[in-house]
């Protein structure tokens, strides 16, 4: 299988459809998609009204497939999410009633609102892409993508994730608020109504296995595999950090790259496709000594882990 022009005529037309709604954050809408050819999820930690839920319904709206939203409550159960079995009388068995993960794309909504074991129950899912509920194994179809929400500045009746929850995810993205332009484009866009509305697929879901499929065939030099192992060493030396980035953190910062450079267009990785995921792909991963990372801890690890990108020597 190799990397064609159609191919990235399709990729260029599903960001555009999410840009011609989510305006002047282009950046952020080609981090969304290169977690979505990467099979990775995402984490949008921002405070309310800047986007987040759009971002999420839109990109579901430019793909023809499956979209759930599940808004998490401290009074969620698991089998609100995952799905129940339920006792059928005329077959006198149980049938197995699939929940709201059982979609292409599904939002988690508040995520941080849910106790700890209802959070846990997308462990599996985003992990391995399947569901067990009473001993039996359920697949979840292709592609699937949880974008999960949080208010990184509201700490009342949450309950923060804990690192192996925040694992799972490829990226945190944070969306910001928009510029003066920005915001007047944004009001006059929705006089009339909801944009996302009006919007049609613009791939298929079976396109979207197929681009992802391709994201294996970027080519990555050896000296770039070096680099993100490096990069990663060097976390774990770090004074500052209790932890580095670990094994699983090292091959999704090598696979995001490797999906950065295909939505650029390109069938190869460039240091500069490791540079622009480094970010969002690490910084969840790390732990701070002096306390849990927070929305202020996240900055700090941030500005640590730029400088670390400018002290490793960069392949020529």
């Amino acid at each position: 299988m190799s990397i064609e022009p159609k191919d990235i005529e399709q990729i260029t037309a599903l960001r555009r459809a999410i840009e011609s709604v989510i305006l002047g954050k282009s950046e952020v809408v080609r981090l969304a998609v290169t977690a979505l050819l990467a099979r990775g999820h995402v984490l949008i930690e921002d405070i309310p009204g800047v986007g987040k839920t759009a971002l999420a319904r839109t990109l579901a709206r430019s793909i023809s497939c499956t979209f759930k939203r599940i808004q998490f409550t401290p009074d969620l159960l698991p089998g609100d999410v995952t799905g129940i079995s339920v006792y059928d009388q005329e077959r006198k068995d149980f049938v197995f009633k699939p929940g709201p993960v059982f979609a292409h794309v599904v939002l988690a909504d508040e995520i941080n609102r849910a106790t700890p074991r209802t959070q846990s129950a997308l462990l599996e899912a985003m992990n391995e892409a399947q569901v067990s509920v009473d001993g039996v194994t359920h697949r979840l179809s292709q592609p699937f993508m949880v974008i999960a929400t949080q208010n990184p500045l509201e700490f009342t009746g949450t309950y923060p994730l804990p690192e192996s929850q925040l694992d799972r995810f490829l990226m945190v993205l944070r969306i910001g608020y928009p510029t003066s332009r920005e915001e007047r484009e944004i009001l006059v866009s929705r006089r009339f109504g909801d944009p996302i509305d009006d919007l049609s697929p613009t791939v298929a879901a079976d396109d979207v296995r197929r681009l992802a499929e391709l994201v294996q065939q970027v080519k990555m030099d050896e000296a770039l595999t070096g680099y993100v192992v490096e990069l990663a060493a060097k976390t774990r030396g770090e004074k500052s950090f209790l932890a580095g980035v670990s094994p699983r953190g090292a091959i999704h910062l090598a696979r995001a790259a490797q999906a950065y450079a295909l939505v650029d267009g390109r069938d190869y990785v460039v240091p500069d496709d490791v540079k622009a995921v480094a970010l969002p792909v690490l910084s969840h991963r790390i732990m701070e000594k002096r306390a849990r990372a927070s929305a202020d801890g996240r900055v700090s690890v941030q500005e640590t882990l730029r400088r670390i990108l400018g002290e490793v020597s960069v392949p020529q």
